[in-house]
């Protein structure tokens, strides 16, 4: 199909905020659109503001945004209102700006400019991230014109939202691509790179498990560990402790700038399975020991991890299963013959991995755009979607 990019002056406008979970796939698709010469704005939340400060955008505008799960009857009425509030200024913003699409990344921080896109009659494409549809996306995925998914299942997605689906992948940042460019490490030194990591907040269950797992290993195998954990800064020094008395070579902070890079020296990564962490160690092919985080409302972690499960390369862990004890047996068995058992998991990881989707959502956005830029009727649109679905 032929894109079409002539279209009315406004900007792709991307909306995503609270994580940096949320931020890199939209970072990664703007990067896309800035290399075709396309105009491009980010609209989230205060709260990750902070995530921003690199964010390759014309205009970064911040608008209110609240989370109505959890907490009580008042917090949530509160958080209501601050959504109504924010769909409202997201509105003027939109009036003044006058976007010629709107992308959005999930998550409630995204609601008020959906909300004041399809208000506006304004196309929309929701990218939904992880292997089953979240709230704030199934919220709005009536009125969508289409949908990108990270993966190529989407579960809790009615027929009407998978009438709408086109699998384009989840973008991942320039460093996770060049990290990609690197050959799995080889086995030559004897030694065993493992790299704990528990997404851009961290997760106190690896401070907990990996350090004592470890320790639990007899010397000559502890000697044959390099590992690098992220570990949140209330964690830092009991971590680092408990390596230093097991002897092991460990480095250990509360993030990491360079991640990717970090992933790509790895044999191993023991982590958390957010819907990046999985495409990121698809895209780069690592293989990993996956921990979903329990407490999720739609289980969207398990999901995503059963992804590369169902391939061969992760094992899949339920945190009430990840004990110091069952690590620990898992490591002895890796380290009996790291490179028969890990490289293949490896290749089994690369083979899952779509390093072109930016590229990929980026011609799903050019495309949605260049038909609402000719004024094509929405009979049109809908025929198009149909053919956009794979």
């Amino acid at each position: 199909m032929r894109i079409k990019t002539q279209r009315h002056n406004g900007p792709v406008l991307v909306a995503a905020g609270g994580t940096g979970g949320h931020l890199f796939p939209a970072e990664a698709l703007s990067r896309a659109l800035g290399q075709r010469n396309i105009p491009v704005e980010l609209v989230t939340d205060t709260r990750a503001l902070a995530y921003a400060d690199t964010f390759p955008a014309d205009a970064i505008h911040a608008v209110r945004a609240a989370t109505p799960t959890g907490g009580s009857a008042l917090s949530k009425v509160n958080a209501m209102l601050t959504l109504g509030r924010g769909s409202l200024q997201a509105r003027a913003l939109l009036g003044r700006i006058n976007p010629c699409i709107v992308v959005g990344f999930g998550g409630y921080p995204t609601v008020p400019p959906m909300v004041a896109a399809l208000s506006r009659r304004i196309p929309v494409i929701l990218h939904e991230q992880n292997a089953v549809i979240g709230r704030a996306n199934a919220f709005l995925a009536r009125g969508a014109t289409a949908i990108a998914t990270g993966f190529e299942t989407l579960g809790r997605a009615s027929a009407g939202v998978l009438a709408k689906a086109t699998h384009t992948g989840n973008p991942v940042r320039p460093a996770v691509l060049a990290a990609a460019a690197s050959p799995y490490p080889g086995f030559a030194d004897g030694m065993l790179r493992i790299l704990v990591t528990g997404g851009s907040q961290g997760a106190r269950v690896m401070s907990d498990v990996v350090p004592s797992a470890i320790a639990l290993l007899d010397d000559s195998s502890r000697q044959r560990l390099i590992v690098v954990q992220q570990a949140r800064g209330e964690d830092e020094a009991r971590v680092r402790a408990v390596y230093r008395e097991a002897g092991v070579q460990a480095e250990v902070a509360p993030f990491f700038a360079d991640l990717p890079a970090r992933i790509g020296a790895a044999h191993l990564v023991i982590a958390r399975a957010g819907a990046s962490t999985v495409s990121e160690l698809a895209v780069i092919g690592r293989p990993s020991i996956l921990v979903p985080f329990p407490h999720a409302l739609d289980q969207d972690q398990a999901a995503n991890a059963q992804i590369l499960q169902r391939t061969g390369a992760a094992l899949v862990v339920r945190q009430s299963a990840f004990t110091p004890d069952a690590l620990a047996r898992e490591l002895n068995r890796i380290l009996a013959s790291p490179a028969e058992i890990l490289a293949p998991q490896a290749a089994q990881a690369k083979r899952a991995g779509l390093p072109d989707a930016a590229e990929r959502l980026a011609d799903l956005v050019l495309t949605i755009a260049g038909v609402t830029a000719h004024d094509a009727a929405a009979s049109d649109i809908a025929s198009l979607q149909g053919s956009l679905v794979r």
